[in-house]
């Protein structure tokens, strides 16, 4: 009775010790569990991008040709026909628009009868010359009569003269009645129509030529000193994904009166047909290759009796403090030129109480 007593005894402390024992290892598994479920710091972390110092300016523009000529005929005259129309592309020596021919061909008619008629003149006072020079070798004229022979042929032959620029000079007339194109490009206004009867030198036709197309803006008086020493690019709207190079060729002497803007022309040697005139482009003006910057959040600089340092945040949420060289301070920002490579993720808030040998975690923002 006595060992029974006993053995029942000790079966109660031997279950009692495993239960304890059971007991302090799941707490002991469940401790560790949730230390390694447990989450890293959250932190909010900004993408370095290292840039040109100063940002790119955009402006719109449109584009235009650089040689817009009004053509016009070089003789008065009424309107016969006009054979183009707004948006017709011409090319070299195409008929644009005709005059009346009857005057001119009339002009022409009385220009070769007075050659004709001044050549026979000639032809009398050439011979009346030489019988004159033919009589003083023999004695029978005065040396008056000699110097009047040879004063009237002399004007014969510059009426023969006169009579034959006229004549060249009314066949050029005729050939002005009909208004050619001069070089290949496209009408862009038609200002006169037929039955119109027309001065000489008034626009009649106004031809864009194809040879050199150009991007016309306006730029503001701060930045036309960027306009002429940076690089400029230009973007149709109709084709947002190519780009030609600029070059500013023209910028007004004077500012807009109204929108204080100067007006500034860049040539697009590289413009094929596919860009047309009058399309709306953008002009992006950027400097010259110069040092790049990141520019990153005041907050996120950590120092402490150091040289400046940025916390980097590694991909499996380690951090790692590395000093950075810095260019200048702003009211919110930093500008740093080097340290961190381009496109790491730095601590942005709260640096001043990370510790390297914790790890975190990225967040979109921060609740508390």
């Amino acid at each position: 009775m006595f060992a029974r007593s006993i053995f029942s005894s000790y079966y109660r402390l031997l279950t009692g010790a495993a239960l304890a024992l059971a007991v302090f290892a799941l707490t002991g598994c469940n401790e560790k569990a949730a230390e390694v479920a447990a989450p890293g710091r959250p932190v909010l972390v900004a993408t370095v991008h290292y840039e040109a110092e100063s940002p790119e300016r955009s402006f719109v523009g449109t584009i235009k040709p650089r040689i817009e000529t009004d053509m016009g005929f070089r003789v008065p005259g009424k309107i016969e026909k006009r054979m183009v129309e707004v948006g017709q592309t011409v090319d070299v020596g195409q008929p644009l628009a005709t005059l009346d021919e009857v005057d001119l061909k009339l002009q022409a008619e009385q220009a070769v009868a007075e050659f004709t008629a001044a050549t026979g003149v000639l032809a009398q006072a050439g011979a009346a010359e030489q019988r004159a020079k033919d009589l003083r070798v023999k004695g029978w004229t005065t040396d008056a009569q000699m110097d009047t022979s040879r004063a009237a042929a002399d004007e014969a032959r510059a009426r023969l003269n006169r009579a034959e620029r006229s004549v060249e000079l009314t066949k050029n007339s005729l050939s002005y009645a009909t208004l050619v194109a001069d070089t290949r490009g496209v009408v862009t206004a038609t200002l006169v129509d037929p039955g119109q009867v027309v001065a000489s030198g008034q626009t009649a036709i106004r031809v864009a030529r194809f040879a050199e197309k150009e991007a016309v803006v306006a730029i503001p008086e701060t930045l036309v000193g960027r306009a002429k020493e940076g690089v400029a690019t230009v973007t149709l709207w109709s084709d947002a994904d190519k780009k030609y190079a600029a070059k500013l060729r023209e910028v007004a002497p004077s500012a807009d009166p109204a929108t204080r803007t100067y007006l500034a022309k860049f040539s697009l040697p590289e413009a094929g047909d596919k860009v047309s005139l009058g399309m709306t482009a953008t002009l992006t003006l950027s400097d010259p290759a110069t040092e790049r910057v990141a520019r990153l959040p005041l907050s996120a600089l950590f120092s402490q009796g150091s040289d400046p340092s940025l916390y980097i945040v590694g991909d499996s949420g380690e951090v790692v403090l590395k000093p950075i060289t810095v260019k200048s301070y702003e009211s919110n920002s930093v500008v740093i030129t080097g340290g961190v490579p381009e496109g790491a993720k730095v601590v942005a808030l709260g640096v001043q109480k990370l510790d390297p040998a914790q790890k975190v975690r990225v967040v979109s923002s921060l609740s508390f």
